[in-house]
């Protein structure tokens, strides 16, 4: 699961709606396992087969008058025979947890159920690659939790996951790497441990560190405790250094 982390307005959303060609680039290409991306028909639907996006707000993703029906169109247009497009639907909303919602209308739901829709329709057209723009956005705790665990079950079954994210705290829980963007360009990449370690180039993007290593970078700091720069960055990476220190 690979997390493309920067502020609001550092480029995220604009860099992802390329990776399909949603928008076209005014300079660079974009290759997808090797291969250049091409803007005629064929090509796109090509790319959009594989690559799926999932937008920050459901609501420009949801249109269909039934959560079925909206679940429907991307096999739909896939030319599948309708008893595989049944099948897909019924499967991705299991997936979801959505299974029961199918004759709901998709605007009447919550926010993290609207979210669950929009995964459930793109896990319908079975692409190798999930993308997902501010996936907690707008969520209650509760809600963000929900919709993390459900992409990292994905990522566990193989697919692969690139989510944006300003969120410093989430990202070391559940990505493996990270790509560190900042007014359009990409200054830092890497796992979350070297990434976050750069702690000047962190805040020059104007982030912060996570909660646990800006308590540790705080200990550090003004009580003397050595860490030797390498700060914790979860709950659980904290328990352990601190139960070491307290051995040791």
């Amino acid at each position: 699961m690979v997390a493309l982390l920067g502020r609001n307005g550092a480029g995220k959303s604009t860099l992802f709606l390329h990776f399909n060609g949603i928008h076209i680039p005014k300079s660079g290409e974009i290759y997808i396992d090797g291969e250049k991306l091409e803007y005629d028909k064929e090509s796109l639907f090509k790319a959009r087969q594989k690559i799926g996006i999932v937008f920050q707000n459901p609501d420009n993703q949801l249109f269909a008058p039934t959560v079925e029906e909206d679940v429907a169109f991307g096999p739909m247009n896939l030319g599948l025979p309708i008893e595989e497009v049944e099948q897909r639907v019924k499967d991705s909303l299991e997936k979801v947890g959505m299974a029961g919602f199918e004759k709901k209308s998709p605007h009447h739901l919550s926010g993290g159920q609207k979210k669950r829709v929009a995964i459930a329709g793109i896990l319908a057209m079975k692409p190798e690659l999930m993308i997902l723009d501010e996936p907690t956005s707008g969520l209650d705790p509760k809600g963000a939790s929900h919709i993390l665990k459900l992409l990292y079950e994905l990522n566990q079954e193989g697919m692969t996951i690139v989510i944006s994210t300003h969120d410093v705290d989430l990202v070391p829980v559940y990505s493996s790497e990270i790509h560190l963007i900042s007014d359009g360009e990409i200054i830092a990449e890497g796992k979350p441990n070297e990434v976050f370690s750069d702690v000047d180039t962190i805040r020059s993007a104007d982030l912060r560190l996570p909660r646990m290593a800006h308590l540790a970078e705080i200990l550090e700091k003004e009580d003397n405790v050595d860490f030797g720069g390498d700060y914790p960055l979860t709950i659980g990476q904290a328990r352990r250094r601190f139960l070491d220190l307290l051995e040791n």
